[in-house]
């Protein structure tokens, strides 16, 4: 899908006119909305402004990893910007704090106005062949459910906007139940329409299996246990049974096996362009996180691991007696060289004792420094991820014995014991199993943007024991509110613009 990355800057200009109704001019130099939407052409520039969307600050190339990671307990943030700092230990004062909220919110809903022009305006085009008419559709209708699934995810009650908005719109704010609903209904309907697979320069573009992985997520939040188990069924033993852990676990992690057997979907950067992360045809296709989360002296190291995750990798030894080769390509920490040989990004650090990197997208496999244009794709659904959520699924249905083997084909690619037999003790008991298979999901998925999801589906942030817990390990929860931190404050200006919207009360 690289090939996207170089046509998303021939849309964007559009967006800006559409916005501009109410002034009653048209720019002789930009395009109506009335004048595009007239060819094939139009359409697919139209669905990869979209995919434009991943590149800006507010989502996939900065500050949602602040949010996703950093908030939850496997990291956090010892920025020298203490306002940054504090948006990752829920001190929550400047509601309109940009890069902590605002920028999130807004690229959120200009992605979903992106989609919400292509849904509406693209039935209305001739295609030679309808086939593509509807992939271009359902590409949109699964876009807007992802960007609504993280939005939901963070700020749970906000509003649905369905068709293409106004400056002066004031969309009604909605329970997170609807949607959900919303979300389910976007996905059922691109699943119908999207390819079982791509190919070529298309290859990166969500496909059928993308789709039923974004609904069992998205039912594994409502506790639907059933109907998680029928989305994930289709990606592990029906039409959609085409993925496989890769050999190599690191592979997931550089740009030099990407869109791999193990790739659900997967956001694609390029470093073709230097530019910022603007409209302009020079914008950057890049992602920041690797800048942004580098050790001291190598980015800005706002953004570290906790160090209870290297303790958590050293617990249990391989069937060779060595250590879970995950922690290596996992995080950077000081005794990293020592345990594994690695000297990274070719130096010898001085770090504390107790302090860790993540290390996953990082490029010191072959070069000695980060910048603000990492080409490494980011893996957001990988097959690693569904086996555990079925493990965790069937689980939840009372069927933990066959639950183990799940969990196992993950242990074996690192050369763990089998479940059982490392930890006898959990038997058939469902609460053993869970607290076991919350472990497991770290050590696997630490740094990649699910921790936050999983505390929540797990109800670990819904009482203050839980969240008493969590404080050992990460002391920033020592500030979280039940009742309260598991969401965002909705930015004040937008609460302020829009009398149907509404702060959260707690807030």
């Amino acid at each position: 899908m690289k090939k996207i990355i170089v046509l998303i800057a021939v849309f964007t200009g559009l967006f800006f006119t559409s916005c501009e109704d109410e002034l009653d001019q048209d720019n002789p130099n930009k395009l109506t909305t009335e004048q595009y939407w007239k060819s094939e052409g139009d359409a697919q520039a139209g669905v990869n402004s979209i995919y434009a969307m991943f590149y800006k600050d507010g989502l996939w190339a900065r500050w949602i990893y602040f949010r996703l990671d950093l908030t939850s307990d496997e990291g956090y943030s010892n920025s020298p910007w203490v306002e940054l700092a504090d948006w990752t230990r829920f001190n929550y004062i400047n509601y309109n704090f940009w890069e902590g909220n605002v920028v999130t919110w807004r690229d959120t809903y200009k992605a979903i106005f992106r989609c919400n022009q292509v849904i509406a305006n693209v039935p209305n085009i001739t295609f030679q062949n309808e086939d593509d008419k509807k992939k271009i559709i359902a590409q949109a209708k699964f876009l807007r459910a992802l960007h609504y699934y993280y939005a939901a995810v963070l700020w749970e009650n906000i509003p649905i906007v369905l068709e293409p908005s106004k400056p002066t719109d004031t969309p009604e704010q909605k329970n997170v139940t609807e949607v959900y609903a919303q979300i389910e209904k976007d996905l059922n309907e691109a699943f119908a329409d999207l390819p079982e697979s791509w190919t070529g320069e298309q290859l990166g573009r969500p496909d059928k299996g993308a789709a039923k992985a974004f609904l069992a997520k998205l039912y594994m939040q409502q506790h639907k246990w059933n109907e998680a188990k029928g989305a994930l069924d289709y990606l592990i033993a029906g039409p959609g049974a085409k993925y496989n852990l890769v050999s190599n676990y690191r592979d997931n992690f550089t740009d030099a096996n990407e869109n791999n057997s193990e790739s659900v979907f997967e956001i694609q950067f390029g470093d073709q362009r230097k530019g910022g992360t603007d409209e302009s045809q020079s914008a950057a296709v890049s992602s920041n996180r690797a800048q942004f989360f580098a050790p001291r002296s190598i980015g800005w190291s706002d953004g570290q691991a906790r160090f209870w995750l290297v303790n958590a990798f050293k617990e249990e030894k391989n069937q060779a007696g060595n250590l879970d080769i995950r922690l290596r390509y996992t995080l950077f920490y000081p005794q990293l060289e020592a345990d594994f040989g690695d000297k990274t990004y070719g130096k010898n650090w001085e770090w504390g004792n107790d302090e860790a990197w993540f290390r996953k997208g990082s490029r010191d496999y072959y070069r000695n420094n980060e910048d603000y244009y990492s080409q490494v794709n980011y893996r957001l659904v990988r097959y690693a991820d569904i086996l555990l959520r079925y493990a965790e699924v069937l689980n939840e249905l009372g069927n933990t014995a066959d639950a183990y083997q799940y969990v196992d084909l993950v242990r074996a690619r690192v050369n763990l014991k089998t479940l059982a037999a490392a930890h006898p003790e959990i038997g058939n008991d469902h609460d053993k199993f869970l607290e076991r298979l919350k472990t497991e999901r770290v050590l696997e998925l630490a740094g990649e943007s699910v921790r936050w999801e999983d505390l929540k589906r797990w109800g670990d942030l819904d009482s203050q024991a839980a969240v008493d817990k969590i404080a050992l390990r990460d002391p920033d929860f020592k500030n979280f509110k039940v009742g309260k931190n598991q969401r965002l404050p909705i930015p004040q200006t937008e609460a302020d613009n829009n009398p149907f919207l509404e702060q959260h009360p707690e807030y």
